[in-house]
């Protein structure tokens, strides 16, 4: 299980008790770039207003944000190890070592280490979303590192990456949203 040990508590609704809400949040998930309502999407579908306005804001981050893919891949993993969120994880590993994050970053990451070795585009990126959740801020110096890496759009951006991947993480560890099935759990969970 992802999250906690115990049945999934938000488990998908079958369509035919979907409100109409509901159904209407399904068909925008569906016609845009996920394809499919599965994960966080699952429990967030209960507040169908939330979602609907959540969806629009991961859509971007996710697939047309200004940071490049191995850098915000590198993002989501953090958030994801820091939240200790094995859906989210295994929902972007393979999309992060497509990308171009090295097998060896996510097996060290996955044992939550310092991110020593890292290139240092991506050390910046990794401490600035370690720092910013353990810190609730950031230091000048990683600030204007990240800063000379993404530009103020880009800093704002991961911002916003290290927060909507820490409100589906804590969504779907209060729902204990479960792995797919046969998937291998990469860390303990809380």
């Amino acid at each position: 299980m992802s999250g906690a040990t115990g049945r999934d508590r938000l488990p998908p609704i079958p369509d035919e008790e979907q409100t109409p809400a509901q159904k209407k949040s399904v068909n925008a998930i569906v016609s845009g770039s996920r394809r499919d309502v599965r994960g966080p999407f699952i429990p967030l579908l209960r507040s169908p207003a939330l979602l609907d306005r959540v969806h629009p804001i991961g859509e971007y981050l996710r697939f047309r944000s200004v940071i490049p893919a191995e850098l915000r891949e590198l993002a989501i993993l953090t958030m994801a190890r820091f939240w200790q969120q094995t859906y989210e994880w295994h929902a972007h590993a393979q999309t992060a070592l497509d990308a171009g994050v090295a097998q060896t970053t996510l097996d060290r990451l996955s044992v939550d280490w310092d991110g020593a070795g890292l290139a240092e585009d991506e050390h910046t990126v990794f401490e600035f979303c370690r720092e910013l959740h353990r810190a609730h801020a950031v230091s000048d110096s990683l600030y204007e590192a990240a800063k000379k890496l993404l530009g103020e759009d880009g800093v704002v951006e991961l911002c916003g990456l290290c927060g909507y991947y820490t409100l589906l993480a804590m969504v779907m560890n209060v729902a204990r949203t479960p792995l797919p099935s046969g998937a291998q759990v990469p860390f303990n969970s809380p």
